[in-house]
């Protein structure tokens, strides 16, 4: 009986030769992770009355909403997540300083491998799907019952595969085609749905490229994401709910932008119109990768960013951190004005590091643009690529990374 990823992961997690979509079936979980909200998970746990966790080998906790505190509140809360973690013998712990944002770190650090059951209190858990995972987000409440159980159940979602062909033109990214299909699907188009991305231009992506598809897809209401692994595939013959095709020369022929205030409210750049920029954000789990920061040295090479306007940087994770120092990718930001900001989720979470004042607009690398996602309910967020973050850095107003580099000249 042939199955898509999401079936065969499943049916192997349950015990089961087969699944098929909306069956129930109770899987055992690989994986299981949290950010500072493990403090919730913690309450909820010791509320069910077991003493220790059923695996802390399988357990990672990851700071990176908040760090370093910026708040005795969030202190207490980091303090009290310490001594859980110490006291139940959870050594996969990145405390402030260790790691850098969640889905960085288990990436990077080799936590997720193809075919694993992965769950986190985090929404953009779909990115490990990337690897070949059945990777998705869960509440703190079901994530008190991994820990006691190491169990969850799951429906089996159906699949959506999308076919990627053709060549990307200059300056177009990965985060140009999420954005795009996100448009046309809509923020619901593919809600409890298991999303396949294939295709000569995925093949061709770089991992990082791919982690974009996958932790995006959730904003179209993705259950779970995969692009392809060398360790395993659908089957042929698998049955899909439906298939898209997408050629990424034609269809994404320029930047594609995620105007205020919902991610699936998607535009090509040039139908924007004219749009002055307060602040640029370059970062997230979405796209503080190496690639990300490479692209953003180069538009901003020799530039400086405009006298209006805040460049706000946040490496992934401490890993991703030093290897752009390394390389000059740092150094060539700060020489064009741009702020480096620790590692973390710094202002995609509204909380610090960044945040919008009423009625200022911001240009961001991040994943969301709801209203007050950073900072006030007046602010105007717009979803980018890097290369497009940093061009509009430069320009002081939302702008082609080819407009820049031609004015360089």
């Amino acid at each position: 009986m042939p199955m898509t990823m999401a079936e065969k992961i499943l049916a192997r997690a349950s015990g089961r030769e087969a699944v098929r979509p909306d069956e129930i079936v109770v899987a055992n979980v690989d994986l299981a992770m949290s950010h500072e909200n493990a403090d919730l998970v913690r309450k909820s746990f010791l509320e069910i009355g077991v003493s220790q966790v059923w695996d802390a080998s399988k357990i990672v906790i990851i700071f990176d909403h908040r760090i370093p505190a910026e708040s005795e509140k969030t202190a207490t809360t980091h303090k009290a997540v310490r001594e859980f973690a110490a006291a139940q013998g959870i050594e996969n712990f990145y405390d402030v300083g260790r790691g850098g944002i969640c889905h960085q770190v288990l990436a990077e650090r080799g936590h997720v491998r193809s075919g694993m059951v992965v769950v986190g209190t985090d929404s953009h858990t779909t990115t490990h799907g990337a690897l070949g995972a059945f990777a998705t987000g869960i509440g703190a409440t079901e994530m008190a019952g991994v820990w006691t159980e190491g169990k969850l159940w799951f429906k089996v979602p159906s699949t959506i595969r999308i076919e990627v062909e053709g060549e990307f033109r200059p300056w177009i990214s990965a985060k140009d085609l999420i954005l795009y299909i996100i448009g046309k699907l809509g923020a619901d188009g593919a809600d409890y749905r298991a999303v396949e991305f294939d295709g000569p231009a995925i093949r061709r992506m770089t991992q990082a490229s791919r982690m974009v598809l996958a932790n995006l897809s959730m904003e179209m209401g993705a259950k779970v994401a995969f692009t392809p692994v060398e360790e395993m595939g659908p089957d042929p013959g698998a049955q899909y709910e439906r298939t898209l095709r997408v050629d990424a020369g034609r269809d994404v022929a320029e930047p594609q932008i995620a105007c205020p205030h919902s991610v699936d409210n998607v535009k090509p750049l040039s139908a924007v119109g004219d749009l002055e920029v307060h602040q640029a954000v370059l970062g997230s789990c979405t796209n503080g990768r190496i690639e990300d920061l490479e692209v953003a040295a180069r538009v901003v090479a020799g530039r400086q960013v405009h006298k209006r306007t805040r460049l706000v940087v946040i490496p992934a994770s401490q890993q991703v951190y030093r290897e752009a120092m390394k390389l000059g990718y740092l150094e060539t930001l700060m020489a064009a004005g741009a702020i480096i900001n620790p590692p973390g989720c710094g202002p995609c979470v509204g909380v610090h590091q960044g945040i919008l004042a009423a009625g200022e607009v911001c240009v961001s690398s991040t994943n969301r643009n709801f209203i007050g996602r950073m900072g006030s309910k007046d602010s105007f967020v717009y979803l980018a690529s890097p290369a497009v973050v940093a061009a509009s850095a430069i320009a002081g107003r939302l702008a082609h990374p080819a407009e820049v580099e031609a004015a360089h000249v």
